[in-house]
Order: structure tokens, then sequence, then C-alpha cells
């Protein structure tokens, strides 16, 4: 692995994303008409992902985290999402919180290592494997480009991922140094990873009452990880109480070696409401 080219994609990334809205937006930089005044946006949203990664378990165990976004209501124990942002003048800020409790993904196998001791051919290895996920994003931002029907925000802060994967496991048989019938166990970590991010948002209206828009999201980052990088894009319609939305929102962790947590893709559809004071 080159290491200094991983670690310097993130600064070349976010500089290049402050070149081009520089260069994209060169006159219009301007404070809102309502720039005196708070303003705020609560957010509420439910997004249905594909999970895919892996963890190292104590026992020298690695699990895998496979998780598909079609199957994750059946698995879906609880969770909480949303986001809340304010905006004054040119300066804002937000934050953003997901919390998702999935229940065992069932897998039967033939092979396969538990503590470091190899399955013996005709014994089956049943494992259940479940996630408990927090994702915490904070930021501050600036307002490069306000208009009736669209914004663009340059933002700086960090983002926090603690996963917490748990392995469940049984034999059809005794192996080895396991005795019992039915022998089984558990095991489980918490692993977190802060790191700083820099990113670019905003919406762009469009339609004869610009009540149409395209909600749009990209941050990257390092820190605990060696490379962290999250965007969304969608369509939207604004009401007089506030927005709804859809998107399609990709988040990934390129996660440096040695740690508990291992790379972490987690992509698919959201589906949300804005409300605005």
């Amino acid at each position: 692995m080159n290491i200094r080219r991983n670690i310097a994609r993130p600064a070349a990334l976010a500089a290049a994303m402050s070149i081009a809205a520089a260069a994209l937006f060169p006159s219009t930089v301007r404070a809102d008409e309502s720039s005196s005044n708070w303003q705020w946006d609560g957010t509420i949203y439910m997004w249905m992902p594909e999970i895919t990664g892996s963890a190292n378990l104590p026992g020298g165990n690695t699990t895998n985290l496979d998780f598909k976004f079609h199957t994750l209501l059946d698995h879906l124990e609880a969770a909480a999402m949303g986001s809340l942002a304010v905006q004054k003048g040119e300066w804002g800020g937000f934050t953003d919180l997901i919390f998702m409790n999935l229940g065992a993904a069932k897998t039967s196998v033939r092979g396969g290592t538990i503590d470091g001791v190899a399955v013996p051919v005709g014994v089956t290895l049943n494992t259940n494997v479940g996630l408990k996920a927090w994702i915490w994003t904070l930021a501050a931002s600036y307002r490069l480009k306000a208009d009736p029907d669209s914004t663009l925000d340059l933002f700086g802060g960090t983002r926090l991922l603690e996963l917490k994967p748990k392995l469940e496991y049984s034999f059809s048989a005794d192996v080895g140094p396991f005795t019992g019938p039915g022998r089984s166990g558990k095991r489980s970590v918490t692993g977190d990873n802060w790191d700083a991010i820099v990113g670019l948002k905003g919406r762009a209206g469009f339609g004869e009452e610009h009540k149409w828009f395209v909600p749009y999201y990209l941050d990257v980052g390092t820190g605990d990880s060696q490379l962290t990088w999250q965007a969304s894009v969608g369509i939207g319609y604004q009401f007089g109480w506030g927005d709804f939305f859809a998107k399609w929102r990709y988040l990934d962790y390129n996660i440096k070696s040695g740690n508990k947590l291992n790379d972490l893709t987690i992509n698919g559809p959201l589906l949300g409401a804005t409300w605005h004071w």
C-alpha cells in the first residue's frame, strides 16, 4: 500500500472542492437577505443502506458484516436518524446523528475457524452476526452562494464512527478442544474512529416556481481512518411547512491496519423531511 499517496488523497480532494467552489461562484458570495435572523432546519430521515465490511474480534476472529438494504428491515431492532442545522448570515453549522441496532444475520458454513481453531470437515459452523452503529457528524459552515432557489456551503468539522459488532456461534458437533454437544459462544468488540472532514453541501432549485430542488452533499476526511468520504444526491419538493426529499447516500471508510475495525461501506436509499423555522 502506498501510504503517502493515500494520506495525500484527502487533502487533494479537499483542495479541489474549494478551488471548484471559488471558480464556479466568484461573484455570488453574499449573505442571505434575512442575514440578521437565526434560521433553523430540523430533519428526520430513514436510511436503508447495504452495510459491508469486517471487524477484528477477540481470540483472533474476524467477522464479516453483510447486511443487504432490501433485507435490512428484517434485522432492524431500533434506529434513530436526524440532523439539525442553523444559519445566521454567511455562517452556520449542522450536526447529523445515525443510530442503528441490527439483529443477527444468520449463516451456516462448513469450515472456518473460531479462536484460531479450524472447524473440521463435516462439522457445520452456525454464526449470527449483529451490529450496533453510531455515526455522528458535527461541522461549521460558510455560505458561498445564497439565492432564493439555491445555496452552496463550504464546511469543516469532525465525524465519529462507533461500531459494536457481535458474533454468536455454535457447532453441529464437538470440535477438537471444544467439548460438549452444541458448543456455542459469542465474541464482541467496540471500535471507534474520529476523523476530520471538509466538504460542500447545498441545493439547486428548478421548475417554474422553484418548488423542486436537488440536494447534494460531499465530504472527505482522514484521522483515525486512512480515508473516509461521503456523498449524497437526490430530489426534493418544497412545501409551506418544509421539504420532503429522497436521496442516495454513500459512506465509505478505508481504515488503517491494526484497528479493531476494517474497511466499511454503507450505501443505499434515504427518505426524509425537513422543517424550517
